[in-house]
């Protein structure tokens, strides 16, 4: 009997480029299944890997979904001279400033630099997601798309869905404060996803009967667990901004894990409710904070192999009948060091 799929992908900037390497290799052997993908969503990077997917899979079915995907990475990766020294730059500098001093000297506004960075991001954007494919989204017969922001002014989570995902809510998902400015969208201003759900998961089951999903495939780019005790100050930087990326996961996790334990006491019926499986697919290594902004095209291409890699392992793991990843939990079958990139200089 059919399965029907949602696919939750949290941000992480560069670090997603691992959410690439899942989802195109999860969604072909969806299309070439009997499950349905009822529904994608994503804040920051994972939201704007998740739309891409989703625009090349409306286009030209999987083999679309991989193109596309390959090709935005393509382009976000910094292989040409002046963006191989604004990447250097950009994580340099992020490097300095939150090894030394806890909070912002300089404004993003106040750095003409960083409108080049808006700039390049939106023709990256406008090049690969096909906004007015989206708009068929609205029929019931296609995956949900639901994008995670933060609107500042009303001090509350907002999230664009279906053919309400535009250019600019990608944009508002993954401007992170101290880096970008604020995105404007119907007279309000919007943050990174990171401030919201990360990634929405709620409204992948507030949906049409149909599309409800009955198990729910989490790209997880934070690590969930961490060994020993951080005493660095980069440590206790790198843990701190990972614990704060899983927190809003699990809150929405445990919503999921509330209705399933409500459904199975008999609190809730069983005819408007449904059951959904959480399964993981986890990058599972500690990676310093300031890689999430490295776009060098190595540290992309290994990355997004690795997601190649842990997805045909789920994948194995499911036609064996097995859960990949313990809900709420982690294997630790090796051990993976952060990984401090040397990014050039002292």
């Amino acid at each position: 009997m059919p399965t029907n799929v949602a696919i939750a992908c949290q941000g992480g900037g560069s670090h997603t480029a691992f959410t690439a390497g899942v989802l195109r290799t999860l969604l072909p052997e969806l299309a070439d299944s009997d499950d349905r993908l009822v529904g994608l969503s994503g804040t920051s990077g994972g939201a704007i890997s998740a739309a891409a997917a989703l625009s090349g899979y409306l286009d030209d079915g999987a083999e679309g979904a991989v193109d596309t995907l390959d090709a935005l990475w393509g382009d976000i990766a910094a292989d040409e001279a002046f963006e191989t020294w604004f990447n250097a730059w950009l994580v340099q500098g992020m490097s300095a400033h939150h090894w030394s001093f806890p909070t912002p000297t300089v404004s993003p506004y106040d750095v003409p630099v960083t409108a080049y960075g808006e700039r390049k991001l939106r023709e990256i954007l406008d090049r690969h997601v096909d906004v007015e494919a989206l708009s068929a989204l609205a029929d019931p017969d296609t995956p949900h798309l639901v994008v995670g922001t933060v609107d500042i002014n009303a001090g509350r989570f907002e999230t664009f869905e279906d053919e309400h995902v535009t250019v600019d809510a990608l944009l508002a998902s993954s401007a992170v404060p101290t880096l970008f400015r604020a995105v404007e969208i119907d007279g309000h201003y919007h943050w990174d996803g990171l401030f919201s759900q990360n990634p929405p998961i709620q409204e992948l089951l507030h949906t049409d009967p149909e599309r409800k999903p009955e198990e729910l495939w989490v790209v997880q780019i934070n690590p969930q667990s961490y060994e020993g005790e951080p005493t660095d100050i980069a440590d206790i930087v790198d843990r701190r901004n990972e614990l704060a990326g899983n927190i809003s996961l699990n809150q929405e996790l445990r919503f999921v894990e509330t209705v399933n334990h409500w459904l199975a006491e008999g609190d809730l019926p069983a005819e408007k409710y449904t059951h959904t499986e959480i399964r993981r697919i986890s990058l599972d290594e500690q990676l310093s904070y300031e890689s999430k902004l490295d776009r060098s095209p190595a540290f992309i291409e290994r990355l997004t192999a690795r997601g190649i890699e842990e997805a045909e392992a789920f994948l194995d793991d499911l036609g064996d009948g097995h859960e990949h990843a313990a809900q709420f939990g982690f294997s630790h079958d090796e051990d993976r060091r952060r990984e401090r990139p040397d990014y050039g200089g002292e």
